[in-house]
């Protein structure tokens, strides 16, 4: 059965109480972030930059531009293969720095995912990712061995030697389970990675997960529109609903924007201090706020369009005019701004595929 790649993020505490050790643990987290964010940079400008050696017009005309061994290619100008050649100058760099497992799996993801849009990048119609200081650090399943405390409260495990715990707080979404699941080996971590953000830790763990055994009709198809009104508008044979509407979208999208603006102008009265920490610190709740809003109700809305396709026996969905809107809509800087459903059909996308439903766009 076909399977699929579900990441789960939980939210992690270094496990001790310590105030010496903590800082001495977070220094070394964040400077693993900074070193994996140089790191990956690094990659991408080598990846690319070995693609395109042809496009050096001022080298020589004996210089060969083939991407292979050269011990085994005659035209190759690599000294070892086209992944390991990456990898033996992130060792160059960092091995005494990072983790072997942490610059092999870095390695492994951009190449993976470097090659999967080699051919948009080298047109103009993607710019080549720029990784920030938050971005996760990768490690390797065999890493880490969750061990559920005693109680089933939370889970602790060591990791470039420093003790973790979870925080799993209410837990309405089930992470619990998973994590007792993984604990007990009855479900396999693959490469996962954890992430510094705003003060906070966090585990971004990948999981396996196998398509839902019901077969829908292929025949029967939800048409599904995405507007500015609701953002789903779904027809099912003669059965037409909403999912969501305006109101709780774009309102609590656009009321969140106006009193971020209001508290940015408000800030020019506030009391400064050294820098602009203190005098934007009332700004720091609506950091992501927004952000936030939006993807837990892009998360819902999906979640409820997969459920009414699959009671419905529904096995295709159907994005109608959604090409068309899309041209539209770059043409109005606020629709632009404001629409997010890039990200909801990407939601829809995975949710569908997770279900066995196909979706289609004209």
């Amino acid at each position: 059965m076909e399977k699929i790649i579900l990441t789960r993020r939980v939210q992690l505490i270094i496990n001790s109480r310590d105030k010496e050790v903590l800082k001495t643990y977070y220094d070394q987290m964040y400077e693993y972030q900074r070193l994996v964010c140089y790191a990956a940079n690094m990659i991408n400008t080598h990846l690319f930059l070995q693609d395109r050696l042809r496009d050096l017009v001022y080298l020589t005309t004996e210089t060969k531009v083939k991407l292979a061994d050269a011990m085994k290619d005659e035209d190759g100008i690599l000294t070892t293969s086209h992944m390991n050649s990456i990898y033996r100058l992130l060792s160059a760099n960092f091995l005494k720095l990072l983790p072997s497992s942490t610059l092999s799996n870095l390695n492994q993801a951009l190449y993976r995912t470097y090659q999967s849009n080699r051919e948009v990048y080298w047109r103009g119609e993607k710019s080549m990712p720029n990784y920030r200081k938050d971005i996760p650090i990768p490690f390797s399943n065999r890493d880490m061995t969750l061990h559920e405390e005693e109680g089933g409260k939370n889970f602790t495990f060591t990791l470039f030697k420093i003790p973790f715990k979870t925080y799993l707080g209410r837990d309405r979404s089930g992470m619990r389970m998973i994590l007792r699941k993984i604990a007990n080996g009855e479900l396999p971590l693959r490469q996962s990675a954890i992430q510094m953000k705003n003060n906070k830790i966090y585990l971004l763990a990948s999981l396996e997960a196998e398509r839902q055994r019901s077969e829908p009709d292929p025949s029967l198809i939800a048409e599904v529109s995405l507007s500015m009104e609701y953002p789903l508008v779904v027809k099912i044979g003669r059965e037409e609903f909403q999912i969501g509407n305006k109101e709780e979208f774009l309102y609590r999208r656009l009321s969140i924007q106006a009193a971020r603006r209001r508290l940015q102008i408000a800030a020019t009265w506030n009391k400064g201090g050294k820098g602009k920490k203190r005098k934007l610190k009332s700004l720091e709740n609506y950091s992501e706020k927004e952000k936030n809003y939006i993807e837990s109700r892009l998360h819902l809305y999906s979640r409820r369009l997969i459920d009414h396709c699959q009671r419905a026996g529904a096995g295709t969905i159907l994005l109608v005019n959604q090409s068309y809107k899309e041209e539209v809509a770059k043409g109005d800087t606020v629709l632009l701004r404001n629409w997010s459903y890039y990200g909801l059909k990407t939601k829809i996308a995975y949710k569908a595929k997770l279900a066995n439903i196909l979706l289609m766009e004209e």
